[in-house]
C-alpha cells in the first residue's frame, strides 16, 4: 500500500505555502508562493483574497507533484493561518467585497481609543480576554461597516460573510457559493473580540456592542476533528483541523503541557505559554487566548505576548539603512564589537505591542555618542529582540504561577545564532530550537493528523520532536540587570511620542 502523508496549508501573512509530513513529522514536500503587500495609506495594510485563494491552487498541485504524489495518498488536510486578517465576502457570489484588512493595519486606532474611555477595557477582558486594540477583526468589521455604503444592512439581511483566513479558504476548498463550509476553529475566533473566551461561543453582548450580525460569522468546531471533504483542489480529502498560526506553532513544538512556552521570531514575535485547563486573566498586559481544542477535550488555553517588530528590525537595518545587504549578515557585523557601546534601539514603528500596548509610541535610538559604530548598531538591532521577549517572559512569570524554565524557538531569527544566545543570556534559560524549524506547519499537520487517526494521541507527537540546538545562558546576572534597566529607560523614551495631527 502506498504511503500517505498529511497536508498542512499554512496561509501565512506573506505567502502561501503547502508541506507534506510524514509519520514520524518529517518534511517531505514544500511548494511556497508569496502575495502582494497593499498599502494604500500610511499605516493601512491590505491583501487580495483572492490571489490568496489562486495561490494555494497553485502550491497544492505543486507539492504534489514535486514528489510524485496522488492525491489518493493525502491522509488528511489541516490548516494554519494569519490570524486577525479580517475577509468579507458576498454569500451568494463568493466575491470578497473589498481587500482582506491585515493584522498589521492601524486604521481602528481611533476606535481602539474611543473603547478604551467607553465600556473601558475591563468590558472587553472579562468577556473575550482581549483589551481594545488595531490588532483584533471585530473593530475591523465594525469600521467597514462604518466605511462602506450599504455594507452593514447587507450583512443585517444576511448576504455578506465574515471570516479569518482560514474560514476563506475552508470555504473555498468546500465548495464555496455552492455549498461551501463556513466555519472557523476556537484559536482563530479568539482573536476576534467577538467570542466569550470561556464557552467558546459567539458572546452575544459583543456582537450587539459591535452591530456584527450572527448570521455573517462562521461556525466555532474544535481546532482537530473532521469538518468535512474538500471539493475543490483534493476532491474526496478529509479537512480535519485549523489552528491559528501561533497556536499552530506551540502545537508543532509539543508544548502540551501547563509552563511550556514557545517563540516564534520572524517579522514580529509570539511568546505562547501553556496554562492547560486554567483560563488566567493577566494584569499585566499579555493576551489571554485558546492555545488549541482537541475534538471533545476541554481547551487548553494560553498566555501571549505579541511583538510587534523583531525581524522588520532587521528588514529595515537591511532595507532602510543599508548597512548590510542581507539578513544574515547582521550577525557578523554584531560580532564585530564585544558590546552594543551603550546605544538601545527601541523599534515602536507603530507602537508598542504586548506588554505595554501603547499606539503612542514610536521607535527610538538612544545613547547615541561618537563611538558608536554599525557594529554597534547591528547588536543593538539582536539585543532590541532579546529584550522585547525579557518583557514578554517577565510579564508571564508575574501572571502566571508557572515559571518559565526552558523556552522552545522557531522561524527564521533562529538562524542567527548571536540573537540565540542574547535571548537564553537576558531570560536566563535554556533556549533550544527543533529539528524541523516548519513548526507552524507542523502544527496544523498534527492537528489534522490526530482527528484522522493518522497519529494516535499527543505522546506520538512529544517523541518526534528532537533537538537541534541549544543555547545556555552565560551572563553575569548583575550585568543583565544593569542592561535590562537600561533598556527600559529607552523605553520609556520611546512612549508618548505620537501627537495630534499638526493644524493644516
Amino acid at each position: 500500500m502506498a504511503e500517505r502523508y498529511v497536508m498542512s496549508i499554512d496561509q501565512g501573512t506573506n505567502s502561501t505555502r503547502c508541506i507534506l509530513f510524514d509519520h514520524r513529522g518529517r518534511l517531505v514536500s514544500v511548494a511556497q508562493r508569496e502575495h502582494q503587500q497593499h498599502f494604500p495609506r500610511p499605516g493601512w495594510v491590505e491583501h487580495d483574497a483572492v490571489e490568496i485563494w489562486h495561490n494555494l491552487r497553485r502550491v497544492v498541485p505543486e507539492a504534489l507533484s514535486g514528489v510524485g504524489l496522488d492525491t489518493g495518498q493525502v491522509a488528511a488536510i489541516g490548516l494554519a493561518n494569519q490570524r486577525e486578517t479580517t475577509v468579507l465576502w458576498d454569500r451568494r457570489t463568493g466575491a470578497p467585497l473589498g481587500r482582506a484588512i491585515v493584522w498589521q493595519d492601524t486604521r481602528t486606532a481611533p476606535l481602539v481609543e474611543a473603547l478604551g474611555q467607553e465600556p473601558g477595557e475591563e468590558f472587553f477582558l472579562e468577556r473575550c480576554g482581549l483589551p481594545p486594540s488595531t490588532y483584533f477583526s471585530a473593530l475591523r468589521i465594525r469600521w467597514l461597516f462604518d466605511h462602506v455604503k450599504g455594507l452593514e444592512q447587507r450583512a443585517k439581511d444576511g448576504e455578506v460573510l465574515f471570516g479569518t483566513i482560514e474560514s476563506w479558504l475552508i470555504w473555498n476548498l468546500t465548495g464555496g457559493a455552492d455549498g461551501g463550509l463556513h466555519i472557523t476553529d476556537p484559536t482563530n475566533a479568539s482573536r476576534t473580540m467577538l467570542m466569550n473566551i470561556r464557552s467558546l461561543t459567539w458572546d452575544e453582548e459583543l456582537l450587539a456592542f459591535f452591530g456584527v450580525p450572527h448570521s455573517m460569522l462562521p461556525e466555532i468546531r474544535s481546532s482537530a476533528e473532521t469538518y468535512g471533504d474538500a471539493r475543490s483542489l483534493l476532491p474526496g480529502v478529509s479537512i480535519t483541523g485549523a489552528l491559528g498560526d501561533q497556536q499552530a506553532a506551540l502545537f508543532g513544538q509539543t508544548c502540551f503541557s501547563p509552563g511550556e512556552a514557545k517563540c516564534t521570531y520572524g517579522t514580529g514575535s509570539f511568546l505562547l505559554l501553556n496554562t492547560g485547563n486554567d483560563l488566567v486573566r493577566s494584569r499585566n498586559g499579555l493576551l489571554t487566548t485558546v492555545a488549541y481544542k482537541i475534538g471533545d477535550s476541554p481547551p487548553a488555553y494560553a498566555l501571549e505576548g505579541s511583538i510587534a517588530v523583531t525581524g522588520a528590525l532587521v528588514q529595515w537595518f537591511r532595507d532602510r539603512l543599508g548597512l548590510i545587504s542581507s539578513a544574515p549578515e547582521i550577525e557578523t557585523l554584531a560580532r564585530s564589537v564585544e558590546d552594543n557601546g551603550g546605544c538601545y534601539i527601541v523599534p515602536a514603528f507603530s507602537g508598542l505591542f504586548a506588554p505595554h500596548w501603547r499606539s503612542d509610541a514610536r521607535g527610538v535610538i538612544v545613547g547615541l555618542t561618537s563611538y558608536i559604530t554599525k557594529g554597534h548598531l547591528a547588536r543593538a538591532v539582536l539585543e532590541a529582540t532579546a529584550w522585547q521577549t525579557r518583557e514578554v517572559v517577565d510579564a508571564m512569570n508575574a501572571d502566571s504561577s508557572l515559571a518559565l524554565k526552558q523556552l522552545k524557538v522557531d522561524g527564521g531569527m533562529t538562524a542567527d545564532n548571536l540573537l540565540m544566545q542574547c535571548v537564553a543570556d537576558v531570560l536566563d534559560v535554556p533556549v533550544v530550537r527543533p529539528m524541523v524549524a516548519e513548526t507552524v506547519s507542523l502544527g496544523a499537520a498534527y492537528a489534522a493528523g490526530l482527528a484522522a487517526g493518522y497519529w494516535s494521541d499527543l505522546e506520538v507527537l512529544r517523541r518526534n520532536w528532537h533537538r537541534a540546538g541549544q543555547w545556555l545562558p552565560d551572563m553575569d546576572p548583575e550585568v543583565r540587570q544593569w542592561e535590562y534597566e537600561n533598556w527600559q529607560r529607552a523605553v520609556e523614551r520611546s512612549l508618548g511620542w505620537v501627537r495630534p495631527p499638526r493644524p493644516s
